[in-house]
C-alpha cells in the first residue's frame, strides 16, 4: 500500500473565535480575513494530486482554516473530494456543526473531526471563547453519532499544563475517540512555553499512568502520543526501544517535516510547517509542488544540523518538536526548549 502524504489545507481565516494562542491571529489581531476562491481551491487540490502522482504517494488532506465550514464553496470542495475518492479529516469549530451537517460530511468521506480543549472551562474559554468548552463537549456525540470519529486535541501551554489530567477524564467521558496534546509554539508575542523541561517530563508520566489505568478498564478513548518527546520518555521507561540494523541516514519517526507534510494556507502561501512561522516555501497558485518538494523542502530534511538531536541515538526516531524550537529563537535546528536528555547521558555517547 503506498504510503499517504498529508496536506494541512487552510481554505479560509474565517472563524468564529479569535483564540489568544492562534497562529493566524498572533502577529496581527486585525489581518484580513483571506479565503481561496472556488477557482484556486480547484487548482490546489490537482496540484497536490499531481505532487502525489510524481511521488507514488496517496493524498491525504486535514481541511481546516479558520472553521473550514464558514467557506461558501465548503461543500464544492467536498463534493471535489468524494469524487476522487480521497479521505480527508477536518480541523474546526463546534459552533455549526448539527446531527444532519455531520451525517452529510459522513456521507462526503471526512474520517475524523478534530475539536480543541485548551482547559477545563474556565481556562478553555478564556483562551478561545465563553460558552465553547460545554458546546465542544457536546458536539462529540454528533460527530460519534455521524460515524465520523471524534478527535480532541490540546495546546499545552504553562497556562493549562496543570488542568491536563482533568481534561482528559472530560474528554473521556463525553466518549471522545482520540485523545492528544502538543505544545504551544511560541509567537511574535511570547517566545516561551511557560514550561520547564522536567516539569513536561513529570506531565508525560501523569498522563503516561493515567492513559494505562483508562485502557486496563476497557476505555474506548485511543491515546494518541503525538509530541515527539514521548519517544523520550518511552525510551526511558523501556516501552521503546531502538530497533536492531537502523539504517543509517534513514528517518522512522519524529517530526513530519519535510518527510510527509505541507501546509497550504487561503493565500495560496506554502509552509513547511504551519507552526513554524518562517518556513515559507513556495506558493501553490505559482508554484509546481513537486518542484517545492525537492527544491526549498532540502533544508528541513539536513539532520546533521539538528543542534542537539543529531547528537542523539534517537535522531531518526524523535528530534523533538522543530517547531516549539523555532518559536523560541527562530531556529528551525535549535534544542528542543522542553527536551530534558542531558547530553554527557548514554543516548549521546553511544550516537
Amino acid at each position: 500500500m503506498k504510503q499517504y502524504f498529508s496536506f494541512q489545507w487552510h481554505i479560509t481565516d474565517e472563524c468564529d473565535q479569535r483564540c489568544k494562542h492562534c497562529y493566524i491571529f498572533s502577529e496581527n489581531v486585525c489581518k484580513n480575513l483571506d479565503a481561496m476562491s472556488w477557482e484556486q481551491m480547484q487548482d490546489t487540490f490537482y496540484n497536490c494530486l499531481d505532487f502525489c502522482e510524481v511521488y507514488h504517494r496517496l493524498p491525504y488532506f486535514y481541511i481546516t482554516g479558520g472553521d473550514p465550514i464558514l467557506h461558501p464553496d465548503f461543500r464544492k470542495l467536498l463534493e471535489l473530494m468524494k469524487e476522487h475518492g480521497i479521505p480527508f479529516t477536518i480541523l474546526g469549530n463546534p459552533f455549526h456543526l448539527t446531527d444532519e451537517v455531520c451525517r452529510r460530511l459522513k456521507e462526503y468521506g471526512c474520517q475524523k473531526y478534530q475539536l480543541s480543549i485548551d482547559g477545563m472551562r474556565e481556562t478553555h474559554d478564556w483562551f478561545r471563547k465563553p460558552g465553547s468548552f460545554d458546546i465542544t463537549l457536546e458536539k462529540i456525540g454528533c460527530i460519534n453519532r455521524a460515524g465520523i470519529r471524534s478527535v480532541i486535541k490540546t495546546t499545552v501551554s504553562g497556562t493549562n499544563i496543570d488542568e491536563v489530567p482533568d481534561i482528559i477524564d472530560a474528554v473521556v467521558a463525553a466518549r471522545a475517540n482520540v485523545f492528544a496534546f502538543a505544545r504551544y509554539c511560541p509567537t511574535s508575542e511570547e517566545k516561551d512555553t511557560g514550561i520547564e523541561p522536567l516539569r513536561y517530563r513529570k506531565l508525560l508520566a501523569d498522563c503516561d499512568r493515567k492513559f494505562k489505568e483508562y485502557e486496563a478498564a476497557g476505555c474506548q478513548t485511543y491515546f494518541n502520543r503525538k509530541d515527539h518527546l514521548w519517544t523520550l520518555y518511552e525510551y526511558e521507561t523501556g516501552a521503546f526501544k531502538i530497533p536492531e540494523n537502523v539504517e543509517a541516514g534513514m528517518i522512522y519517526g519524529g517530526c513530519n517535516c519535510g518527510n510527509c507534510h505541507l501546509t497550504i494556507l487561503p493565500t495560496g502561501d506554502v509552509y513547511a510547517c504551519r507552526r513554524v512561522q518562517n518556513s515559507k516555501v513556495g506558493n501553490v497558485f505559482d508554484d509546481r509542488l513537486a518542484d517545492v518538494w525537492v527544491c526549498e523542502m532540502e533544508n528541513y530534511r539536513d539532520y546533521t544540523k539538528f543542534e542537539k538531536c543529531s547528537k542523539c541515538e534517537l535522531l531518526a526516531f524523535c528530534r523533538g518538536c522543530p517547531a516549539v524550537a523555532s518559536g523560541k529563537d527562530g531556529d528551525f535546528y535549535a534544542a528542543d526548549p522542553q527536551c530534558w536528555a542531558d547530553e554527557t547521558s548514554e543516548l549521546f555517547l553511544r550516537a
